[in-house]
């Protein structure tokens, strides 16, 4: 439940402005992104929202983390956890290659392995979705 939810709150950051169904690598249905940022799982209940400048806030509305506009990823404590760049390569804070966001919206781990899926999401918001947990 925790990684469902991990899951769902890190999906928000994408969808400011339109709702989108989110799935997992079994092409299971997670939850939903409403178009003001509200997240919802797959029994429609509230887990999180996404403010428009990136702040990531949970059920209980409290900060967890952020995205900047340009790919940097960052905890709650504002470290520096990762990066994912324009083409949709993913980097940890150790510049490891941790994966990578196809055009498609297709999200592949390290050994190229599809982990899910989250069709018109931006490449940086589908990243941190499936690779990063520093907010679990």
């Amino acid at each position: 439940m925790k990684k469902i939810l991990f899951t769902l709150l890190m999906l928000c950051l994408s969808t400011l402005g339109y709702s989108q169904t989110m799935r997992s690598a079994s092409n299971s249905y997670i939850g939903k992104i409403e178009n003001d940022g509200t997240i919802r799982n797959a029994n429609n209940a509230y887990v999180g929202k996404i403010e428009r400048d990136g702040t990531i806030r949970n059920a209980g509305n409290a900060y967890v983390g952020k995205i900047e506009s340009n790919g940097t990823i960052r905890n709650a404590g504002n470290a520096y956890v990762g990066k994912v760049e324009s083409d949709g390569t993913v980097r940890n804070a150790s510049n490891a290659y941790v994966g990578k966001i196809e055009n498609d919206g297709t999200v592949r781990n390290a050994s190229n392995a599809s982990i899910g899926s989250a069709r018109g999401v931006p490449k940086t918001y589908a990243a941190v979705l499936f690779m990063f947990d520093f907010l679990k």
